[in-house]
């Protein structure tokens, strides 16, 4: 089975679910929801006997909205894209850019497998996963995910790190609209795997993703900075932009790794030494004359 590859020539870690072990999760998702679904109708229908039929008939719907379609959606919402059934098979439903799903992203997806899935008994689901490339069903095509296998043999891999605060703020005026979510997903895969590499390749490599960034946004990767940390400013910069705010105005936290306090960990591929602010220093002092005293100087009785 061979790894997603970008544009850019990165392997990517994450891999495509094949459509037997989609089928699973789904039939123990199923499964799980149909269960419920008849225990709460059963407990509806004691608890609603004196009711007319309309009101039973409106209970009955709601339930059914609310177990068989609510239910998945806000599961998926709330684990980041691992309902029962993936949970079991080590399947995971993540963005096109390789980030956890958001509610949108799950109600989309529950939406339209309401068609695909419930109405034509999964038909329409299998066949467009058959068609896609990468497995995708109608849902995932219109909600911009992808279902990935979570257990697999992966190389070693280290967290992504905070570039110094003197770097972060430099780039928040950047239109980071036009930029593809494969050339994200290519950009962090890249930084959490830049010390694997050798260093000639890395540099060589982060030189073109920053130039396509650059290009991108309308911007110019500043020629102080190492293309890597050009990167992982500008990474950190949208995830600062799409992450909770709190009360205050300040994001909750930077991108983990690293000591966010002295930008210490951050160093581009290989380099030994870490990229730290300029500094204004004091011009030096002139020594006092060693046989003059300071003023307000007592001398001991």
């Amino acid at each position: 089975m061979s790894e997603l590859v970008t544009g850019e020539a990165v392997a990517l870690e994450l891999r495509p679910a094949k459509l037997p072990s989609r089928a699973l999760a789904v039939f123990v998702d199923l499964v799980v929801a149909m269960c419920v679904y008849i225990g709460v109708s059963v407990v509806v229908l004691l608890a609603t006997a004196s009711l007319d039929d309309a009101a039973q008939m409106a209970l009955s719907i709601a339930v059914f909205l609310l177990v068989l379609i609510g239910a998945p959606i806000a599961v998926e919402t709330l684990s980041h894209g691992r309902s029962l059934g993936k949970l079991m098979f080590g399947l995971r439903v993540v963005r096109d850019d390789g980030g956890p799903i958001r509610f949108r992203h799950a109600l989309v997806r529950g939406a339209v497998g309401v068609v695909e899935i419930l109405m034509t008994f999964g038909v329409v689901a299998c066949i467009a996963s058959l068609v896609s490339a990468r497995g995708r069903r109608l849902g995932d095509v219109f909600a911009g995910t992808l279902v990935v296998r979570e257990r697999v043999p992966v190389g070693r891999s280290w967290p992504m790190p905070a570039p110094p605060p003197w770097v972060a703020g430099r780039f928040a005026e950047l239109d980071l609209s036009a930029v593809p979510d494969g050339l994200w997903l290519a950009v962090r895969q890249y930084l959490g795997r830049m010390r694997q590499l050798d260093p000639q390749v890395s540099a060589a490599m982060a030189g073109r993703l920053a130039a396509d960034i650059a290009a991108r946004t309308g911007t110019t990767v500043p020629q102080q900075l190492p293309p890597a940390l050009f990167l992982a400013a500008v990474v950190q910069e949208r995830q600062a932009r799409q992450a909770p705010v709190r009360a205050d105005g300040a994001a909750h936290g930077p991108v983990p790794g690293g000591d966010v306090a002295s930008g210490a960990g951050w160093a581009a591929p290989g380099a030994a030494r870490v990229y730290e602010a300029p500094v204004e220093r004091p011009a030096a002092v002139k020594p006092q004359d060693s046989g003059s005293r300071p003023t307000g100087f007592v001398p001991p009785a």
